[in-house]
């Protein structure tokens, strides 16, 4: 028995709890309140992808066989393949039969519909893939079908990261979605309240918290609500999360609260400490007495609380993420496209932690910088974070790590990558960036060399027109340099792109895609995806739209408030770009039909692209910029070298000399030096070890050198100081 439950609802991920829930427990575990927590998605997505689930289901859409399209009917006659083979299937995309890959991969073992029609065109992929990520992709298909089955033959609404999403989308009234909850229960809402019931029932609760994170799970969260009001009445309903935090702040429909009885905005921690206060009360208090951003019904009037003196805790006081009670071994891993960079959305557990609240650029003119969760930026110490992975690492046995930031800050990532490598943890993580000159050469090999396999960020609008108005703070060319650096360290690359920006023009759209192309051609950028720009109600484009030369449909908000429909003055209908970019990108990505004609991928007309086909070669050719500031941290991750003294004669001279022989872990280098400078290089080292508390700076190394030898650029820019650059001696 616990008191509160907190519930993620049906769908956000397969392969990793969505860690919204795992924040808050980490953060009650610092107040000694006791929570329970379920990713009810996950659960569903068991039950109904089993050899029970895949029975029930065939049987319920059985009698509309008629009605299928060819697709269906052929899935419908393979379902005793289905039912067979489904159990051994997820079982494998567990990660408990690693063996059935073979058979997977064989043939003749997985029934095929049409999503293995691709099959052809990626053949070449496969070549890459090991056995187990082939299988893994094949595996993937084979579910896609059985979910396109769903979506056309029993629930229009269903989708394995989303469920209903178009009912949260935009809902500036709450009609739709109300209408849509007086309807009975679908087969996907039997399985949700089953297992739900059954939850309370050995939970027995008395506040049930919703995290809302995406239009995909709001949905279920009411259908969930709606269920707790009418079986278990004294049991109160909250909800909070990504979703009412960006579109619910407007919110004036009484009706929401036949559902939930709290919703809270932006940051959760205060605000349902609060909730619990009041709900566990005994006996309870007359209405809610102190809180912090909560919207509740009062006198039958919508009323937002934020009463309460206290502060936000600091990011150093919300505690370690708890994923206790999350079934971390039921997540299923899949791999949609075969890409690796693409893959680590889908692919793998991984746990997930912030490195910094908020953005610290926070100016671009799409995104929701007046809203806390970007505004206010606090980053965390490098040490209380790597503490915080240490905790995970017990607790899950896992060691690979997503950061969930808006952009990681350069700076910090250089101070927890050092912790990491200073502890000698082993681990693998991956995070959003932006693509700022900060990441040089050096910062990627020791982002690399501290486990750091992959960052995604935002390109945009590959034009620097538009990167300007956007408030990017990038150029084309410095995007190709930062990408160029982390993909020559060993660490993926993937970019977020953007088409139909405000004033974008037809040439714009056509250029950036030249640039994409050239990008993936030299192979600086392994992955991407392009989204069409959308205009959100708490961006400066939402918020002044006549300085961007759009017209906004205004609606009256009685509910969601985020996604503005608007007209481009420019009057272009970018959404006929969408299939092109989206095709060429998907065969970039797998490394071919760099060849191809830009025209190729429209059915439309184009422009020529103005852009230089050399453009981003010449941009990686520029001159670098050799000069080190003096403030600039100098690092030794390489190990300790073994020394040898041996004397050299020439013309009758003779001298010492030293012999020092490096090992990584691919080679052997060595060089020689004089004596003195070898046993100062041996000394240094030492002191500029990234396991010495101490840092040195580039001014007092010149320093430490320069008070027994003449000199210290020649040295600097020697034939030894370059071998060492290769193993490890970096400029920070």
């Amino acid at each position: 028995m616990k008191d509160i439950l907190l519930i993620t609802p049906p769908f956000t991920q397969l392969n990793t709890p969505y860690p919204a829930t795992a924040y808050i427990k980490g953060f009650l575990n610092t107040k000694n309140i006791s929570a329970y927590q379920m990713d009810l998605g996950i659960e569903v997505i068991l039950e109904m992808f089993s050899k029970n689930g895949l029975e029930s289901l065939f049987q319920v859409s059985g009698s509309k066989l008629e009605e299928f399209g060819p697709n269906s009917q052929r899935i419908f006659a393979l379902k005793d393949d289905y039912i067979k083979s489904i159990d051994s299937v997820i079982a494998f995309l567990q990660g408990k039969n690693p063996s059935l890959a073979r058979q997977i991969c064989s043939g003749n073992f997985l029934p095929e519909a049409s999503r293995f029609d691709q099959l052809d065109d990626m053949e070449f992929a496969f070549g890459s893939m090991g056995m187990q990520d082939k299988a893994k992709h094949l595996a993937t298909l084979y579910l896609e079908d059985l979910s396109d089955y769903i979506v056309e033959c029993v629930d229009e609404n269903f989708g394995f990261s989303r469920y209903a999403e178009r009912l949260g989308r935009s809902a500036n009234s709450f009609d739709q979605l109300y209408n849509h909850l007086q309807n009975e229960l679908t087969f996907i809402d039997e399985i949700t309240i089953k297992i739900l019931k059954k939850r309370i029932e050995e939970v027995q609760p008395k506040l049930v918290c919703f995290s809302v994170p995406f239009p995909g799970n709001l949905y279920s969260a009411f259908r969930c609500a709606q269920f707790i009001k009418a079986n278990f009445p004294n049991v109160k309903t909250a909800m909070g999360g990504g979703f009412p935090n960006t579109e619910l702040r407007e919110l004036k429909d009484t009706r929401v609260f036949e559902f939930f009885d709290f919703i809270t905005l932006d940051d959760g921690e205060l605000p349902i400490e609060l909730l619990i206060n009041h709900v566990l009360n005994s006996p309870p208090l007359e209405g809610l007495g102190e809180a912090k951003r909560t919207f509740l019904l009062e006198n039958n009037q919508v009323v937002y609380k934020n009463n309460s003196t206290r502060h936000d805790y600091k990011q150093s006081e919300v505690g370690t993420p708890d994923y206790s009670d999350l079934l971390l071994d039921k997540y299923i891993s899949v791999i949609e496209v075969a890409n690796p960079m693409h893959s680590l959305w889908s692919d793998g557990r991984w746990n997930k932690l912030t490195m910094a609240h908020g953005c610290y650029w926070g100016k671009c003119t799409f995104c929701d910088i007046s809203l806390d969760y970007i505004k206010l930026y606090e980053p965390i110490a490098a040490k209380i974070l790597v503490d915080r992975m240490e905790e995970l690492i017990a607790q899950t046995g896992e060691n690979g790590f997503h950061f969930v930031d808006e952009a990681a800050p350069p700076a910090l990532m250089r101070e927890v990558a050092l912790e990491i490598i200073k502890r000698k943890l082993m681990v693998t993580w991956w995070t959003n960036i932006r693509f700022e000159k900060s990441f040089t050469a050096d910062l990627c090999l020791l982002l690399k060399e501290s486990g750091c396999i992959a960052v995604s960020g935002g390109l945009e609008v590959a034009s620097d027109r538009l990167l300007e108005l956007i408030k990017k703070g990038v150029t084309v060319e410095q995007v190709a340099q930062v990408t160029r650096n982390f993909t020559e360290s060993g660490i993926m690359v993937h970019a977020y792109l953007m088409y139909g920006y405000p004033t974008q023009t037809i040439q714009e759209t056509v250029d950036s895609l030249e640039m994409v192309r050239q990008l993936f051609e030299l192979g600086v950028l392994q992955s991407g995806f392009w989204h069409q720009f959308a205009m959100t109600a708490h961006s400066p484009v939402g918020m002044f739209p006549e300085e961007f030369g759009v017209i906004p449909e205004q609606n009256e908000i009685m509910f969601a408030n985020n996604d503005i429909n608007f007209k481009d003055k420019t009057g272009i209908n970018h959404d006929k770009f969408s299939f092109g970019l989206k095709k060429s990108l998907f065969n970039y990505m797998h490394g071919i039909c760099f060849d191809h004609d830009l025209q190729d991928w429209f059915d439309f007309k184009i422009p020529k692209t103005k852009i230089s086909p050399d453009f981003i070669y010449n941009c990686l050719e520029k001159e670098h910029n050799f000069s080190v500031k003096p403030n600039a941290k100098i690092v030794w991750i390489g190990g300790k070298p073994q020394t040898e003294i041996f004397t050299k004669s020439k013309k009758g001279n003779s001298w010492e000399m030293m012999k020092l022989t490096f090992h990584n872990k691919t080679q052997t280098y060595d060089f020689s030096v004089n004596v003195e400078e070898g046993k100062w290089l041996v000394d240094t080292l030492e002191k500029i070890s990234v396991y010495t508390d101490s840092k040195m700076t580039f001014s007092q190394l010149k320093s430490d050198f320069e008070q027994q030898f003449d000199d210290f650029e020649l040295f600097w820019y020697s034939k030894p100081i370059n071998t060492l650059r290769q193993l490890g001696l970096l400029t920070l």
